[in-house]
């Protein structure tokens, strides 16, 4: 296969055109660490964004940053850690899940609306992401948002595209509005809860006024009994203060503990990553539901043999099984759709991605917008073939 690696994006924008005239599909890369997700790509050749580097506006005092987007994330988390600032929506890193190397880059962040517990609260990458360049597959270089946060009227093609997989578009510069990092962070136990008392819980939790920023429960299992996490940020005295007031209005749900600060973080890295299931042989599902269908849910899926965890509150249900035949697509689909919700399938070998629905199909109204946009931005098709959904 033939590897592109621009530098620039007017060399972007030509390489772009002169597939698009010889009609070449592309398959998009950039650290290559989450490459597992989605359909397999089948292109003649691939453009890689890692010569797109470097980070192009930082200014502290607007809390505003931007980069190229091959530039390794880890450069700008550290650009932003200097100035006691964070990407708010705390971005989940897929290697130890797929077992991958390289670097997470912010295209592949941007591309993949990849986002993490404090999505709960602070919002998604897309609601971060405020500007946007990019080059579509008609081989045009586009700008849209800027760098300030204002009123978008019309289609707002940032956060159109966020979460597209580049299918849509070739990112080759995003800017984040991004958040001071918190003074200090507490994190809060409940122990022994079943998945209905925990949904319970942390719904009760994120239904008052004391602002949990990650809100999970990691089931029994393993020789491990039940652990339901709450994790709030603010101030010392703040904290301080919500962590009295949780635990009294969680107190028929049992003793609220406060977990050593060293211990908290590695967990909600783990939950972050979905990384009790590293290193494992199974299919990984993400399903998004309403945390009030979430036990219910979670309750068929650990029926067929999966094992579970619930992130946001329920609101996000992992689930690894058998990769066997169709790694329970036809089943978690279904199951997903009657609550309301809808599944991914994050990881499974190559010829079960193919032979499945990935993401869950929207309805016929919604596949037909999808279809829609992808001709105006790339009426040829060559950007990442089917990798979202079969044909399109």
């Amino acid at each position: 296969m033939t590897l592109h690696r621009p530098t620039t994006s007017a060399e972007l924008a030509a390489i772009v055109a002169e597939a698009r005239a010889a009609r070449t599909p592309l398959a998009i890369g950039g650290g290559l660490t989450r490459s597992g997700l989605g359909r397999p790509v089948q292109a003649a050749a691939e453009i890689s964004t890692r010569g797109l580097t470097g980070i192009t506006l930082y200014e502290p005092a607007e809390l505003v940053i931007a980069a190229r987007a091959g530039t390794p994330l880890r450069e700008v988390t550290e650009a932003l850690a200097a100035k006691g600032q964070r990407l708010p929506f705390e971005p989940m890193d897929h290697r130890r899940l797929y077992g991958t190397t390289g670097e997470p880059t912010v295209g592949g962040v941007a591309a993949g609306n990849v986002s993490g517990p404090a999505r709960i609260n602070l919002g998604a990458a897309r609601d971060s992401m405020i500007g946007l360049k990019f080059v579509n597959g008609r081989g045009e270089d586009i700008k849209s948002g800027g760098r300030v946060m204002k009123n978008v009227t019309g289609l707002d093609l940032v956060k159109a595209l966020a979460g597209s997989h580049g299918t849509l578009g070739i990112f080759h510069e995003i800017c984040f509005k991004v958040l001071p990092v918190a003074e200090s962070e507490a994190t809060l136990q409940l122990g022994g809860l079943t998945d209905i008392q925990a949904i319970e819980a942390l719904s009760t939790a994120l239904g008052s006024p004391f602002e949990p920023t990650g809100a999970a429960h990691l089931p029994a299992g393993g020789g491990e009994a039940a652990r339901t996490l709450l994790r709030i940020e603010g101030f010392a005295p703040s904290i301080a203060y919500r962590s009295g007031e949780l635990a009294k209005l969680l107190k028929r749900f049992g003793m609220l503990e406060t977990i050593a600060q060293d211990q908290a973080a590695a967990l909600w890295r783990d939950i972050r990553d979905a990384a009790l299931y590293a290193g494992s042989g199974t299919a990984v599902w993400r399903i998004s539901v309403a945390p009030s269908k979430a036990a219910a849910l979670g309750a068929k899926l650990a029926g067929r043999g999966a094992r579970l965890f619930y992130d946001w509150g329920g609101g996000l249900i992992w689930a690894a099984v058998e990769p066997a035949g169709d790694a329970e697509a036809s089943f978690v689909h279904a199951q997903a759709k009657a609550a309301g919700g809808h599944a991914t399938l994050v990881r499974a070998p190559d010829a079960v991605r193919l032979a499945v629905d990935v993401f869950d199909p929207p309805a016929p109204p919604l596949m037909a917008m999808q279809k829609k946009l992808k001709a105006s931005l790339d009426p040829d098709g060559i950007l990442n073939p089917g990798r979202m959904y079969a044909g399109v």
